[in-house]
């Protein structure tokens, strides 16, 4: 399961300063970048990555703080989605380093499944064993993963499906639930193995539009309790609206970096503005 338990190792300091691939400055302090944030829950240094001989990521430098909620937006193709990927070890890197609450991830000798229950991560396709119920869903990693006895692993399933409006779900398969229902408890399923930061990798792409609410409001529930999250996102909005800081990602690297009033409304890049013209033509934001 690709969903995290506890953290893997103390924060780091926040001070240091921290280039952007297209070399806009950040804030010397990840805690200054939005009120409440904490230290560092994630760094990206120098991230690259090819498939081939095609670059994916071409130097990505990213720091996400404890609490903060970063959305990448982008086209198809940019590299938000290998990033996730990379985050969560699912990729290997050619170069660089990501290191999550102060231990570095992509090091030599490192543990990948003790990483990997430290970050959630939910995909498009919503990836639920269609044999097994919604419990059992929820329930196998933490019993095989993290060894909780069955009847601790239920409760705190049967905790989140009732916060999250799911509880009467709780023995059905996922063909008896709609596409909204099933990312909800895929969501659910990943916030089970209580991981550290969340990655959400355009969960909604795959839904109707009169689902999309629904999940959305979970990720905005997530949001307000403090939960660290990196979303990949074409919902321009939802960034809007829920994001402490917004990531424009093109030809892998990122190009411009910011709060979502500064990047929607006064992008200081030309393709950032091409990009979001391109979205409001759409009748997307």
């Amino acid at each position: 399961m690709n969903a995290g338990g506890t953290p893997v190792s103390a924060g780091v300091p926040a001070s240091a300063e921290v280039p952007v691939s297209a070399g806009v400055p950040v804030s010397a302090s990840v805690s200054a970048q939005a009120p409440g944030l904490g230290g560092e829950a994630l760094r990206i240094e120098g991230l690259r990555k090819s498939f081939g001989d095609h670059l994916v990521l071409d130097g990505i430098d990213l720091v996400v703080a404890e609490h903060e909620v970063v959305c990448l937006i982008g086209a198809s193709g940019s590299g938000k989605s290998t990033l996730l990927r990379c985050v969560n070890l699912l990729e290997p890197i050619d170069s660089g380093r990501i290191v999550v609450q102060g231990a570095e991830i992509t090091a030599s000798g490192v543990d990948v499944d003790r990483i990997r229950r430290s970050i959630g991560i939910v995909f498009q396709a919503y990836n639920l064993f269609p044999h097994m119920s919604v419990i059992r869903n929820i329930t196998l990693a933490p019993v095989k993963v993290l060894r909780l006895p069955k009847a601790e692993a239920e409760a705190r399933a049967e905790e989140l499906l009732r916060r999250f409006g799911l509880l009467d779900k709780r023995d059905a398969v996922p063909d008896r639930l709609s596409g909204g229902q099933q990312q909800r408890v895929a969501i659910v399923r990943a916030l089970a193995m209580r991981p550290s930061i969340l990655l959400l990798d355009e969960i909604t792409s795959a839904l109707d539009p009169v689902l999309v609410a629904e999940v959305l409001s979970v990720i905005r529930e997530l949001a307000e309790s403090g939960m660290t999250m990196v979303l990949a996102t074409h919902e321009m909005g939802f960034a809007r609206d829920i994001a402490n800081r917004v990531a424009f990602l093109e030809g892998g690297r990122i190009i411009e970096e910011g709060p979502p009033g500064q990047i929607f409304s006064a992008p200081r890049d030309e393709r950032t503005r091409r990009f979001l013209d391109r979205v409001i033509e759409a009748g997307r934001l």
